[in-house]
């Protein structure tokens, strides 16, 4: 959510106001799209990681405040729950070696904060959705000590009004209730920022919509919840559920969610940011005291704060940014499909195939979301999230023939999408080598059938197998992960199960 937020009662003229200033906000995003404020292409992306903590048995450590005064950087931050850490990257040009410089950094930021946590008897874990979570884990006093999440807590709790209920059905099925978002806290990711000028951005903002079934189905990392085999890409369904203002009353009149695929295609940035004020009421009704229309009026640029503040709690998977840097307004597209993990080779892989190819996709003569639904689109969302690198999507058919066609995924990727990343990384500037690289690890996970929900699903099993019980299973799995993911090799590469028969008893 970024800004720093103090907890405190809202009476009922708060909201009334804050949807004041919101409008007020809108409008004043509208005047500077109008007015071509916002600042020149500078093929700037960014990263951000969210993590787990755990300690060598492979269970949870709720101990982010501790972990953190050790790290002492203002790159690691606090996230949702004790457990959980997020790591931020400066913001790199798209180009040259960039991939590599990326990976460098995040194995050395990685590697100082590993260190940092072992001397509290933790461990950092990129991975989706942390094996061993347990539901006592995720309970509301396992919340950080943050005034933002527990004001988030309460608002979302109160908005809802009884208890959340999860029901996710995959290989296993999984129903239970909570009290608290904290089930949302699980949900650990990779979030991909592309700085884009007004003109570019519904290209963007398509394109990565329609690539992001092709991303879950490469980079699915999170098929275990409580114990429970679930889809391949367990996150958006967790995260739908445990942030879900909406009793069953409001779901049955199509009353939208708060974490949203999204409905149609878009022209502008603006209209994201207006049905986010349209669809979605006030969870935290802070107002600023800037007036935007008045700092605009003397030739400022406005935070717009409420706007900025109300976007960070719709949890689109390609999400509008606004930010100011140096004194000038940009536009984001924030990605936020991507499971964290297994490896930092992956992440950047993941990361150089996402970049590639919606470059690709948003500069093509006859764009992809004018021959594809968004209605597929979402399908194509669904399915990859529920059977990852074993998904089907629907694609457009190929030449000048209309309509759709249903491809496995790995055969998307390899054959159209791929290219189209190659040719997006070269428009980038990136070089060769680089690119090469990486996209030479996304080609490797199609050509193996292999990421790493399909890695943890065989070796648990395979742990069961030889006689370990459901729970022996899940952490043996994750010490197992822990172990290669420091190794560092590509999870395409991984053996699967225990490297050695782990004793009974």
């Amino acid at each position: 959510m970024g800004e720093k937020v103090v907890a405190g009662p809202f009476d009922l003229s708060d909201r009334q106001r804050y949807r004041g200033k919101l409008r007020q906000c809108l409008a004043g995003l509208e005047r500077l799209l109008e007015e071509k404020r916002f600042d020149r292409p500078k093929n700037l992306m960014g990263l951000e990681i969210e993590l787990n903590l755990a300690g060598p048995d492979g269970m949870p450590r709720m101990m982010n405040a501790q972990v953190l005064e050790k790290i002492a950087s203002r790159d690691f931050q606090t996230e949702l729950a004790m457990f959980n850490l997020e790591v931020n990257i400066a913001p790199h040009r798209l180009g040259g070696r960039v991939f590599d410089r990326l990976a460098e950094e995040l194995h050395t930021s990685l590697a100082y904060a590993d260190r940092k946590a072992s001397e509290v008897d933790a461990g950092i874990v990129m991975i989706g959705i942390l094996p061993t979570l347990d539901r006592d884990d995720l309970v509301s006093s396992n919340l950080s000590a943050v005034d933002r999440y527990t004001l988030l807590n309460d608002q979302i709790v109160a908005a809802r009004g009884e208890d959340f209920m999860l029901d996710i059905e995959g290989v296993e099925r999984l129903v239970c209730t909570s009290r608290s978002i904290a089930p949302e806290a699980a949900c650990t990711s990779v979030q991909l920022h592309l700085q884009v000028t007004p003109a570019r951005f519904a290209d963007v903002w398509n394109a990565a919509q329609a690539v992001a079934a092709a991303q879950i189905a490469v980079g699915a990392n999170s098929p275990f919840l409580f114990g429970r085999e679930l889809w391949r890409e367990s996150r958006p369904p967790l995260f739908q559920q445990s942030t879900d203002t909406r009793p069953p009353e409001l779901q049955a009149q199509g009353v939208r969610p708060r974490t949203w695929f999204g409905e149609r295609w878009i022209t502008s940035a603006h209209e994201l940011f207006e049905e986010n004020l349209r669809y979605f009421p006030a969870l935290l009704p802070i107002c600023d005291e800037e007036d935007p229309l008045r700092v605009l009026n003397e030739g400022g640029v406005p935070k717009l704060a409420e706007l900025v503040l109300h976007n960070g709690t719709v949890y689109r998977w390609n999400r509008p940014v606004y930010g100011i840097a140096d004194g000038v307004p940009h536009l984001r597209v924030e990605n936020r499909v991507l499971p964290a993990g297994p490896t930092v080779t992956d992440v950047i892989a993941n990361a150089a195939f996402y970049y590639g190819v919606v470059r690709a996709l948003a500069e093509e003569a006859r764009p992809v979301w004018a021959r594809l639904p968004f209605e597929a689109a979402a399908a194509n969302f669904d399915a990859a999230c529920r059977y990852g690198i074993e998904a089907r999507l629907r694609w457009p058919r190929r030449g000048r023939h209309a309509g759709t066609v249903e491809v496995e995924a790995v055969d998307l990727v390899r054959d159209e999408l791929l290219p189209l990343a190659e040719a997006g990384l070269d428009a980038w500037g990136v070089e060769p080598a680089d690119r090469d690289l990486y996209l030479g690890v996304i080609d490797e996970r199609c050509r193996r059938r292999a990421n790493g929900a399909s890695w943890q699903a065989a070796t648990f099993h395979r742990a069961l197998e030889q006689g370990l019980d459901r729970n022996a299973a899940l952490a043996a799995t994750t010490r197992r992960y822990c172990e290669l993911m420091q190794a560092g090799e590509p999870v395409h590469t991984w053996p699967v199960g225990l490297p050695e028969p782990v004793p009974l008893g």
